[in-house]
């Protein structure tokens, strides 16, 4: 019979706009417990938008924490109360790309970082693109530069460590997958890894 996991004790050691620490005690086998760090996240989506010709919109943007540009997915937070992941993606190719998508579809989801967090993501394969009228852009997003490559050629930039954003290595290995015949899933595919402990969290906070 499997052990069961349980939380013998939960406190919140840090709560933020865009994160939740807290540290539980963790009943584990032979009774004793341990304390692990959980982060507690919103989740989020990103986007692999392919034209016509198969080329892939890719950001390069500043990531303090890693005090670099790196080469990403347009991608976003699941940060808007009651807003649906895929309208969430399509805000966020708007606003990243200037971009909008007429064909929508599931292409993985990713538990990011499970030792330590709860986040999780959703990446969409977006078709049918369309040019929209330039986003407002601040902070990071204003020194974001827009860049097409050929899906091969991101692919292989993933492969050589050009590209090491783990949201866009997979989504951009999973595209190519798709683009060679492998199916995708509709948007509204059920997505159970997706995280609540965050919304329900601040949900209680604002009462």
């Amino acid at each position: 019979m499997a052990h069961e996991f349980t939380v013998a004790d939960s406190q919140v050691r840090y709560d933020g706009a865009i994160l939740v620490l807290r540290i539980d005690e963790v009943t584990m086998p032979g009774g004793d417990t341990a304390r692990r760090e959980v982060v507690e996240h919103p989740g989020a989506v990103a986007v692999v938008a392919l034209d016509d010709a198969n080329r892939v919109a890719l950001v390069e943007q500043y990531r303090h924490p890693v005090g670099q540009r790196l080469v990403e997915l347009p991608a976003g937070l699941l940060d808007q109360p009651g807003e649906a992941p895929v309208d969430a993606a399509r805000r966020e190719l708007a606003e990243e790309a200037d971009l909008a998508a007429d064909r929508w579809e599931v292409l993985v989801d990713l538990a990011l970082s499970p030792g330590f967090t709860d986040e999780a993501l959703r990446v969409y394969l977006a078709r049918g693109l369309h040019e929209l009228p330039a986003a407002e852009r601040v902070d990071e997003e204003a020194d974001l530069r827009l860049r097409w490559l050929p899906l091969p050629e991101a692919v292989d930039l993933a492969l050589s460590g050009g590209i090491v954003n783990a949201t866009a290595v997979a989504g951009l290995l999973a595209a190519a997958r798709v683009v060679d015949g492998a199916p995708a899933r509709p948007v509204d595919a059920p997505w159970p890894g997706r995280p609540t402990a965050f919304d329900e969290r601040k949900r209680g906070e604002r009462g």
